[in-house]
């Protein structure tokens, strides 16, 4: 796979890279605020370009079961849209399981966590000095770009006020980002 550097000043720009970073630790901090309300591990999956929780480490247990989905291939399961009691349950364990599921749902609403993805298309981007830098996997013209787009045709799309870059320019300031970052910020880079 190829690689392209970018490198743009343009304040929006660098403004929707640092955003980007502040949206995800809003969403690590609700994804270990899940775990201590449900006193379990909540799982982070990671794509190439997103980040979504994938479940709570819980127990397998019959009990469980009705709330919960089984457990994937790493062991996380997510909580059903409605609980699901066993067949021939009593009229009142059904009623039980209803409010009890509705508890949980509540508490999950209530920390506000979206499960699906937080998205980033594209590549690795990270921001320092003012200067937001993208390392992306295709090449942006904004000519092409603007082409395409009146054309109603596909385009990788441009960044606005976008420079290709060398690669040393670009793993310089990626150097530099990250001996100047604590360490969770490194880990962005």
């Amino acid at each position: 796979m190829d690689d392209f550097y970018y490198c743009s000043t343009t304040p929006r720009i660098v403004a929707l890279v640092r955003a980007w970073y502040l949206q995800r630790d809003v969403f690590e901090a609700q994804r270990k605020h899940l775990g201590e309300a449900f006193g379990a591990e909540a799982s982070v999956m990671r794509g190439i370009d997103s980040l979504h929780i994938g479940g709570l480490k819980l127990p397998l247990a019959p009990d469980m079961d009705v709330h919960w989905r089984q457990p994937d291939n790493h062991g996380y399961r997510n909580l059903r849209t409605a609980g699901q009691p066993p067949k021939g349950s009593s009229k009142a364990h059904r009623a039980a399981v209803r409010k009890e599921h509705a508890r949980l749902t509540a508490l999950w609403q209530q920390l506000g966590l979206n499960t699906g993805s937080l998205l980033m298309c594209g590549g690795v981007m990270f921001e320092i000095g003012g200067t937001a830098y993208s390392n992306l996997g295709f090449p942006i013209n904004e000519h092409e770009h603007l082409a395409a787009t009146a054309n109603h045709k596909p385009s990788y799309g441009w960044i606005e006020g976008a420079e290709e870059i060398l690669s040393r320019a670009y793993f310089s300031a990626r150097d530099q980002k990250n001996r100047t970052a604590t360490p969770k910020e490194a880990a962005h880079a």
